[in-house]
């Protein structure tokens, strides 16, 4: 009796030891800390990354800075305490994420930045659109469109986001000397604060030929604001190609905008992650290629 009762514990044992390996996922972790979802340029780049994931069996926990960095910093924090296997950062800030950088090196957690860099931290890889290259295609159109001396405006990104800095520097570069720059601000790449600087722009300026926006939701926002002033003849530039961007084009309310891939950006991310983790070499800059979108 006693050796029958032994066997069936051995039997026992065995089964739990078996379902536990069975259980047990062999799934890589990515942790994704996104900007904001409240832009659909950032909804594409995070289905970008659950996609191709899904597709190369890599388990994604997702967490959105709602463009706070305190609130990256935080969330980066939880995905190290989840001890992820890789960290995909797409900045809030270029010099304020390199908290949330530092925080994963110490982790000994390997990170890529999408989109924006980071200023600080041991990031692998980077993976993002030549922005100066597109400020400059921007600028040069935008000054096909008006001709030389022409007044227009500038609607800034994100203070400190690289994005906006790059831009900002291509478009500058473009236009020095042939433009007349009439008001340059920042609208936080947000819809409804591109509206709001457009109106107060408009209302102290007079004579405005073009806008260019360093995203498309500022576009879209200065677009309502001259179409509200019933104001004609203004040509309006964006940037990111979103759904509603490339409407506006097609319909010949905007001039233009400059066409990024951000769903491929999240492909890319996931494929390098995959290399990173497979202790492959990769550069430490990975480019996505731009087209400009302009009406017919």
């Amino acid at each position: 009796m006693k050796k029958f009762l032994s066997l069936t514990a051995i039997v026992a044992m065995l089964l739990v030891t078996v379902t536990g390996c069975f259980g047990k996922s062999d799934k890589k972790t990515i942790g994704l800390s996104i900007s904001t979802l409240n832009n659909p340029f950032f909804v594409d780049l995070k289905n970008g990354v659950e996609e191709q994931a899904e597709e190369l069996g890599f388990e994604v926990i997702v967490y959105d800075a709602q463009d706070e960095s305190s609130k990256e910093l935080s969330n980066v924090e939880d995905l190290i305490s989840k001890k992820v296997d890789i960290i995909i950062i797409n900045p809030t800030d270029s010099d304020a994420v390199g908290a949330a950088v530092k925080a994963a090196n110490e982790a000994k957690i390997p990170v890529i930045t999408v989109d924006r860099s980071a200023s600080e931290g041991d990031v692998v890889t980077h993976i993002a659109s030549d922005n100066v290259a597109g400020g400059k295609m921007a600028g040069e159109y935008l000054l096909e469109l008006v001709g030389e001396n022409g007044r227009v405006v500038e609607l800034e990104g994100i203070p400190g986001a690289s994005a906006t800095i790059d831009r900002g520097t291509g478009f500058n570069e473009a236009i020095k000397d042939k433009l007349n720059v009439v008001a340059k601000q920042t609208a936080e790449f947000n819809r409804e604060k591109g509206l709001n600087v457009m109106e107060n722009i408009i209302q102290a300026n007079e004579g405005i030929v073009g806008v260019f926006a360093h995203n498309d939701e500022m576009a879209l926002g200065a677009l309502a604001a001259i179409e509200a002033a019933e104001l004609e003849g203004i040509f309006v530039v964006g940037f990111d190609a979103t759904d509603d961007a490339v409407e506006a084009v097609n319909d010949g309310r905007m001039a233009a905008t400059v066409a990024q891939q951000p769903k491929l950006m999240g492909t890319m991310s996931v494929d390098y992650a995959k290399k990173i983790l497979n202790d492959e070499n990769v550069a430490a800059n990975i480019p996505v290629s731009l087209t400009l979108i302009k009406a017919e």
